[in-house]
């Protein structure tokens, strides 16, 4: 017989219970979700109005109005790449529907569902152009926000002879399209934009995505390192091209939104958001490398973006100071979500 003893049998570590302090260390959205309670307390506190049930539901639009946008565009950014023709292709959306059912004289849905199918073709197109040129997605959507940004103007005052698109509120199918798009539940005392239940629904498909599904995997793998997750079989240039194509999806949705909403639509609109869409993602935990991220985290940064905008209003400030406290928030969350990711990596 040895003399030597038998290793003692360790734990299998599939088995071994995570402390739910060491769980809630993880999550991505968890310093958000401090920031979020922070934003909270200092305006209830600074506005008397910021409480009132009316107000709960205009900071309820405003966040949906960005976070529909801000859900897909986390997913991009978790998948490692940018979509700076985001902002843009939301008046796009609405240019198309609008002009198309307009010229055609047809039923607005007929102009809703061509949109639909041009807005997916352009988010068809960045990701294909991403993926077969090789190029940063930064050159290749900038591209694109230059390109749509011309065509918005270029088209509307060629078709429209101004800047902005006909109204078509009075053509069959305008009404049933308003109550999908952009109609208003009362809640009690309280008005709700149907954005807030599109805003849910997208965050919800979202959030299952990423945890629940093969394509979720493979967008935290492609973002985490592409060529790694190529050589073990993820498909790549599916999984980017769908994104964008999440991405292209929103803007519908919001486009059709932006014009059900005031009927006409101005070609300048949606230069600038795309950053805000960003934003709204970084704030809720996303990391600008990719590979590390949420969709409920997105929400949460879009929530931390209405209440501010709206908080300034209802505290009677200057809201010419909005931009710095949206850049304070960006540079507070980020500190704050890379110390949140320390703690959880020494846990582990």
């Amino acid at each position: 017989m040895s003399g030597s003893t038998a290793a003692p049998d360790r734990p299998d570590e599939r088995l071994v219970r995570t402390s739910p302090l060491r769980k809630l260390l993880g999550r991505p959205e968890l310093g958000s979700v401090v920031g979020a309670a922070a934003v909270f307390l200092f305006f209830a506190i600074v506005a008397d109005s910021f409480l009132r049930a009316s107000s709960f539901g205009t900071v309820l639009y405003a966040a949906s109005v960005l976070g529909i946008m801000a859900a897909p565009v986390a997913l991009l950014m978790i998948g490692g790449e940018f979509d700076l023709s985001a902002g843009v292709l939301v008046t796009s959306s609405a240019l198309v529907s609008s002009m198309f059912s307009y010229q055609m004289t047809a039923n607005v849905w007929v102009g809703v569902l061509v949109s639909l199918l041009v807005t997916l073709a352009i988010g068809a197109f960045n990701g294909f152009m991403l993926t077969r040129t090789k190029l940063p997605s930064f050159i290749i959507t900038l591209g694109t926000f230059l390109m749509l940004t011309g065509l918005n103007l270029g088209f509307t005052k060629l078709i429209s002879g101004t800047v902005s698109t006909k109204g078509i509120g009075d053509m069959e199918g305008f009404d049933s399209a308003h109550a999908l798009f952009a109609s208003t539940l009362t809640l009690g005392s309280i008005q709700l934009k149907v954005t807030i239940l599109w805003w849910i629904a997208l965050v919800a498909v979202a959030t299952w995505i990423l945890l629940r599904t093969r394509f979720g995997n493979w967008i935290f793998a492609v973002g985490g390192e592409a060529d790694a997750a190529r050589a073990v079989g993820v498909p790549v240039i599916r999984t980017k091209i769908g994104l964008y194509l999440g991405v292209a999806f929103a803007a519908w949705v919001s486009g059709q939104h932006l014009l059900f909403s005031y009927d006409v639509v101005q070609s300048g609109e949606g230069v600038g958001n795309e950053l805000t869409y960003i934003i709204a993602a970084v704030i809720g935990g996303c990391l600008i490398t990719g590979g590390y991220g949420s969709a409920i985290g997105s929400a949460v940064g879009a929530f931390i973006f209405g209440m501010t905008s709206k908080g300034i209003v209802y505290a009677e400030w200057n809201p010419d100071w909005f931009k710095f406290f949206l850049g304070a928030m960006l540079l507070l969350a980020t500190l704050l979500n890379a110390w949140v990711r320390k703690r959880a990596e020494a846990t582990t």
